[in-house]
């Protein structure tokens, strides 16, 4: 996969490519994507985020999770939601090669319940047998990363099972809950699902890996942080109506998103900048997908 690397420079390159999902795959997968560091050692923060499969093309290292604990990644990751920042440490040159898994995929690929897999790292091997290491072998020899997103996309669509209607319906109403207001209220997807408190935390463990109130929180961050980081609103206005005070804001984007608010807008990081580059890809990815 070292064909993939573009010509170093002496900063050492960063780079991200994303590439959509089939149309069929939208509602299950965000986009594939290749992330390159050309750099000896990387280190840096990606934000809260959807479960993902990575494919280590070069360089191996660790993810230093929001509670404290530590774990190696595999060649053929499957890294699982995360409920804050997240740091890796990598012993470069590092290229991943890798995919966000939605709720609706995680559950169609036969998952187990997502917050028992949240801020852990598995084995792709202890999922799917030998085909992982397969395909990383074959990403490996090809030029052209377009050629192993559609191999990707391939192999994931013949893994899919129908997921139960009641399943659709429930991540149907929590994205759009997600993603239609600045500060979701949890007492409107209670509404909007006629579910208790109960039985929605229960489904959003299973297919977001947490409760309602703290993925309202984690999707609140987010949003803030793209609206920071690309829209360059002013973030003092952000906090009136969402958060308690000034304070809390802070906080709230700083354990989501691993920046202050100062930093998002001055001194972004390398993925923290790349990253937002999803939130363009209008219509190409699910609405939560930009958001996320």
């Amino acid at each position: 996969m070292q064909h993939y690397f573009p010509d170093p420079n002496p900063a050492g390159l960063t780079d991200l490519t994303y590439f959509p999902p089939p149309a069929a795959l939208k509602s299950r997968f965000g986009p594939s994507y290749l992330f390159t560091a050309d750099q000896p050692l990387v280190s840096d923060v990606t934000r809260a985020d959807f479960p993902q499969f990575r494919f280590m093309m070069a360089g191996m290292g660790d993810y230093h999770f929001q509670d404290g604990t530590k774990a190696q990644t595999p060649e053929c990751c499957l890294l699982g939601t995360t409920l804050g920042a997240t740091r890796m440490i990598v012993n470069g040159p590092l290229q991943a090669f890798g995919v966000s898994i939605l709720p609706l995929g995680w559950i169609a690929l036969g998952l187990k319940d997502a917050n028992l897999l949240a801020d852990r790292v598995a084995d792709m091997a202890d999922i799917f047998g030998e085909e992982p290491q397969n395909l990383l072998h074959a990403f490996r020899e090809m030029d052209d990363p377009a050629q192993a997103a559609e191999m990707l996309w391939t192999f994931l669509a013949a893994q899919l099972k129908p997921p139960p209607p009641s399943h659709v319906a429930f991540v149907t109403q929590c994205d759009a809950w997600l993603a239609g207001d600045a500060s979701p209220r949890v007492e409107a997807l209670f509404e909007a699902t006629g579910l208790s408190s109960r039985q929605a935390a229960r489904l959003a463990n299973r297919l977001y890996g947490a409760p309602p109130k703290y993925l309202a929180r984690k999707f609140r961050a987010l949003r803030c942080a793209a609206e920071l980081g690309l829209d360059h609103q002013d973030w003092m206005e952000m906090v009136e109506g969402a958060f308690y005070d000034q304070s809390h804001f802070i906080r709230e984007i700083k354990h989501f998103i691993g920046f202050t608010p100062h930093q998002l807008k001055t001194d972004p990081s390398p993925v923290a900048r790349l990253t937002l580059q999803r939130r363009a890809m209008i219509g190409a990815v699910a609405e939560i997908n930009r958001i996320s």
